[in-house]
């Protein structure tokens, strides 16, 4: 029986601007997913998102998976829903806010992967102080001979690799990388490893919405470097359910007011600080922005929860 429990905090990541090069690292490639820790032990399965929620009952099929595990067993990594060829980060969303009576349903119609990126306990024995290369060489004897939907993640050392994972890894839907040291333990609840994501998008903060809670079509977004609000392009449907699950816990009292082009001024629900959306590069010199997915307050505070997300469904990432 593993002495470590829920809730564990993890280690997190520091965002850099290039790929680091020097000696004596590894690099993973940074899958676009809902981070979760599985723990065996007693006989179950339990799977903790990284704001520290039991999430268990959303994720029934990799539950179900787990059982192959040997008890003892701690393992964090990123769930992923694979749809068309790449991570599809809208539905894993859906998996991860899906109340327990859908959650069946959901798993056959988008069933999730789990590549694990970390070893952190084995037969009981916290591996946390080991350095990451001997605990990686445990996690792929371990999990290796599994197969889906439980994986090890990728893993290179040599920064040539990695660049080129960098440059085409995107197509599937992977974010960038991760790098760690080899000789590094295992540090809950600090930024011990490094990401550098690879994306076009932008980060922009969203103010309200317009249609109803439960059917919003478009966002109003705060773009840096824009003196007045954006009106967003249509929601896709995928970005639409994401918004219908989130918004209505963040809504805020009154309404706005906002230009939409080719439709003059229009009213507006407010939200309450705290969402962010990453829309398409460059949509800050035009007049409308096109949003590619929504991000809460714990994406960016690492082991903070969003304490207006009690379900499970927010953003949870490395």
């Amino acid at each position: 029986m593993s002495t470590l429990r829920p809730p564990l905090r993890v280690a997190t990541a520091e965002p850099v601007a290039t790929l680091p090069r020097e000696a004596g690292l590894a690099y993973e490639p940074k899958f676009d997913g809902h981070r979760m820790v599985l723990f065996a032990a007693d006989g179950r399965a339990v799977l903790q998102a990284r704001s520290g929620r039991i999430v268990t009952a959303a994720f029934p099929d990799l539950e179900r998976a787990a059982a192959a595990l040997p008890q003892g067993t701690v393992l964090d990594g990123e769930v992923v829903v694979w749809r068309d060829g790449r991570t599809d980060f809208a539905a894993v969303q859906r998996r991860a806010a899906a109340p327990p009576g859908r959650a069946p349903a959901l798993a056959r119609a988008l069933p999730a992967s789990y590549a694990a990126f970390d070893l952190l306990a084995e037969g009981g024995e916290d591996l946390r102080p080991l350095p990451y290369g001997r605990r990686r060489a445990r996690l792929v004897a371990l999990v290796g001979p599994l197969g889906p939907p439980i994986q090890p993640v990728p893993m290179t050392r040599d920064p040539g690799e990695a660049q080129t994972w960098l440059e085409t890894l995107p197509a599937l839907g992977v974010e960038g990388l991760v790098v760690k040291r080899w000789d590094q333990p295992y540090r809950s609840g600090a930024r011990a490893w490094r990401k550098l994501r690879r994306t076009i998008g932008s980060d922009a903060a969203v103010l309200g919405f317009t249609g109803r809670p439960e059917h919003p079509s478009a966002l109003v977004l705060a773009v840096p470097g824009e003196a007045a609000p954006l009106v967003s392009r249509p929601l896709t449907p995928a970005l639409r359910a994401q918004a219908a699950a989130l918004l209505p816990r963040w809504t805020a009292p009154g309404t706005g007011t906002a230009v939409a082009p080719g439709r003059g001024e229009i009213g507006y629900r407010p939200l309450s600080p705290g969402l962010t959306a990453e829309v398409e590069a460059g949509t800050a010199r035009h007049p409308v922005a096109t949003v590619r997915r929504l991000r809460l307050p714990e994406e960016f505070d690492p082991g903070v929860p969003s304490e207006r997300d009690p379900g499970g469904g927010g953003t949870n990432k490395v």
